[in-house]
């Protein structure tokens, strides 16, 4: 289990997932709603002997844990390749809560993280002219 500032992924609860997902988001207009699409190429969760097994993705971080219970398989010629899961927000408060959890897992894992401005305010700090 993740511990202090730690922040883990776990398909099996106490088992933390050692390969970093590639993660998008999407947000709607207004904020309220949006969602976090993670992809994991060749984790360890996807053992054959496994697969069935998987009953979601947890984030478990010092707060506590969220779950999606939305996990794929991607398959190529036929072998497991990927994992895929969808964690939905339906809140500002959900929505800062995934955030906090990103930034431990980034923080964890020695991840940058870049984000894209979508709001209409402007950033004028730190500009000379």
């Amino acid at each position: 289990m993740a511990e202090g500032n730690k922040a883990a992924i776990q398909f099996f609860r106490g088992t933390d997932e050692p390969v970093v997902p590639d993660i998008r988001m999407t947000r709607s207009r207004d904020g309220r709603t949006g969602q976090a699409k993670f992809v994991f190429e060749e984790p360890k969760a996807l053992a054959p002997e496994t697969l069935e097994a998987i009953a979601g993705m947890w984030m478990v971080d010092e707060e506590g844990e969220m779950v999606t219970r939305e996990v794929n398989g991607r398959f190529v010629n036929g072998k497991p390749f990927a994992l895929e899961a969808t964690y939905t927000w339906k809140s500002e408060a959900d929505f800062e809560r995934f955030m906090r959890f990103a930034q431990r897992y980034a923080d964890a894992n020695g991840m940058g993280y870049s984000q894209n401005s979508g709001d209409n305010a402007s950033s004028e700090e730190g500009t000379d002219g």
